[in-house]
C-alpha cells in the first residue's frame, strides 16, 4: 500500500512539472515575433489573371451554303416545297444538324474525314426531284412521240391532197371540148382542190410550230429539272465535311459558350462546323476587372505560364483590350477582354490550354521594398513599420503590388522589421518623423 502511494505521488509530480513546462514553452512561442528583410531588387507592378490559349488565325470548316440566294436549278417559278427548297432550287434558310463528327484535337490531313451532317430532309427532297425527273422525260418522250405522228399524218394528208389537184388538173385540161357548163365545173373542183392543199398546208405549218414550241418548253423544263437534281446531288455531297487542309481539329464554340459537337445544330447564317487553327501564332486570352483595365496599355511585356506545362514561361505583348466590358457567368463585375500575343513559335502550345498571364505595368530595379502586411497606419494616417530594435519607422511609400509595396525612404535594405505588429506596440519609439512631409506630399 506504502509503495502505490509512493509510486502514485511520484507520477502526479511528474506530470505537475510537465505541465508548468508546457505552459512556459507555449507562453513562450506566444511571444515570438516573426521578422522580415526589407528586400532591394526588381519590383514589378502587374495585372494577372487566369486565361486561355487561341490560335490568332483559324481557317472555318463551314457546311454547305443555305441562304436564299443559292440557286440550285436555273429557272422556275412557285414554291416546290419541302426540304427548304422553293421551285428552281432557291434554298432557304434552314437549321442542319450535326450527326457525327470526330473528336476535337484530332490531327487531320487534307481531305481527311471530319464530320456528317444529317441529310434525312434533303434526301427526301432529292428522291421527290428525282421523281419529277422521270416525269419530265416520259412527257418529253410522249410529246416528240405525238408530234412525229401528228404530223406525218398531216403530211400524208397534203400529198394525198395534191393528188387531188393533178386529177382535177387533167380533169379540166380533158374538158377543153366539152361544153361551158362541164368547164366551168372542172374549174371549181380544181380552184377547190388547190385551196384545200393551201389549207392543209398552212395548218401543216402551224401544227408544227405549235409543237416544235410544246417541246421545247417540255425539253426546257426537263433540262432545268437534271441541272436541279445534279446541284441537289453536288449539294448533298457537301453535307460530308472533309478537312481543307492540315492540322487540328477544334470544335466551335456559340456566343453562350457550347461547343458544337454530335447532335448540335448550325445556323443558316453561321455555316462553321469546326476550326482548323494556325498554330504558329498563339494568342491568351484573358479578362481583366474594370478597376485594372485603366492600367493596361497596349504593348506591355507579359509573362505567361502554361498549366499543362509546369515550369514553362512564355513572353509576350499585350495585342488588344476591349472598348465595352461584359459581365461573366458566376461575376457581378464587369470584365474587359484582353489579348496577349505569345513571342515566337511553339509546337506544344495547343488551343484552350489555361494559361496565367502577368501583365508588366511597371517595372523598377533595384527597388527597396516590403511586404504590404508590414506597413501601419495611425489616426493621421501617416505609413510606419516596426523594427526589430523596437522602433516605429515612418516610411515614404511607392507603388505597389499584389505583396509587396515600394519603400522610397525610411528603411535600408536588409533592416529587420516586423511582419505583423507586435503584442506592445505603444513601448516602440517613433523615429523618421522628418519624413512626414514627404508622406503629406
Amino acid at each position: 500500500m506504502k509503495r502505490t502511494l509512493i509510486i502514485t505521488g511520484i507520477v502526479a509530480t511528474v506530470f505537475i512539472i510537465g505541465l508548468i513546462v508546457f505552459n512556459k514553452l507555449v507562453s513562450k512561442k506566444d511571444k515570438v515575433s516573426v521578422y522580415v528583410e526589407v528586400s532591394k531588387g526588381l519590383f514589378e507592378v502587374t495585372v494577372t489573371n487566369s486565361g486561355e490559349l487561341l490560335a490568332e488565325k483559324s481557317l472555318e470548316i463551314k457546311g454547305p451554303e443555305i441562304a436564299q440566294t443559292s440557286n440550285l436549278g436555273g429557272e422556275g417559278g412557285g414554291n416546290r416545297g419541302g426540304g427548304g427548297m422553293g421551285r428552281g432550287g432557291n434554298m432557304r434558310a434552314a437549321d442542319f444538324k450535326i450527326q457525327d463528327i470526330i473528336p476535337e484535337g484530332t490531327f487531320v490531313k487534307q481531305g481527311d474525314y471530319i464530320a456528317q451532317l444529317d441529310r434525312t430532309t434533303y434526301d427526301n427532297t432529292l428522291k421527290d426531284e428525282m421523281t419529277n425527273l422521270e416525269n419530265y422525260q416520259s412527257k418529253l418522250e410522249m410529246k416528240v412521240l405525238d408530234t412525229a405522228v401528228t404530223l406525218s399524218s398531216l403530211r400524208d394528208d397534203m400529198k394525198n391532197q395534191k393528188y387531188v389537184v393533178e386529177e382535177a388538173q387533167i380533169t379540166l385540161e380533158q374538158s377543153k371540148y366539152e361544153p361551158p357548163a362541164t368547164i366551168r365545173q372542172a374549174e371549181i373542183s380544181l380552184d377547190k382542190a388547190k385551196r384545200n392543199l393551201e389549207q392543209l398546208i398552212k395548218n401543216y405549218d402551224l401544227r408544227k410550230a405549235q409543237s416544235l414550241t410544246d417541246i421545247k418548253q417540255q425539253k426546257m423544263q426537263y433540262t432545268n429539272e437534271v441541272t436541279l437534281v445534279k446541284n441537289l446531288q453536288e449539294f448533298l455531297a457537301k453535307f460530308t465535311i472533309t478537312a481543307p487542309s492540315s492540322g487540328i481539329i477544334i470544335y466551335k464554340t456559340d456566343w453562350g459558350g457550347t461547343k458544337r459537337k454530335s447532335g448540335s445544330s448550325i445556323n443558316a447564317f453561321d455555316r462553321v462546323v469546326a476550326t482548323l487553327p494556325d498554330l504558329t501564332t498563339m494568342i491568351s486570352k484573358l479578362y481583366v476587372s474594370e478597376i485594372e483595365v485603366n492600367k493596361v496599355k497596349l504593348g506591355q511585356k507579359v509573362s505567361v505560364t502554361i498549366d499543362a506545362m509546369p515550369g514553362k514561361s512564355l513572353n509576350g505583348s499585350v495585342f488588344t483590350i476591349a472598348n465595352i466590358g461584359e459581365v461573366l457567368p458566376n461575376s457581378d463585375a464587369k470584365m474587359f477582354e484582353v489579348q496577349v500575343k505569345i513571342d515566337g513559335t511553339d509546337n506544344q502550345l495547343r488551343p484552350a490550354m489555361t494559361t496565367w498571364n502577368k501583365i508588366i505595368i511597371k517595372s523598377f530595379n533595384d527597388a527597396v521594398y516590403i511586404p504590404t502586411e508590414c506597413v501601419q497606419t495611425g489616426e493621421d494616417s501617416i505609413p510606419y513599420v516596426f523594427r526589430k530594435n523596437h522602433t516605429r519607422q515612418i516610411v515614404v511609400l511607392g507603388d505597389m503590388n499584389e505583396k509587396n509595396i515600394i519603400v522610397k525612404a525610411g528603411l535600408d535594405p536588409g533592416t529587420q522589421i516586423y511582419l505583423v505588429a507586435p503584442a506592445e506596440p505603444s513601448k516602440f519609439r517613433m523615429v523618421g518623423k522628418e519624413l512626414i512631409a514627404d508622406v503629406r506630399k
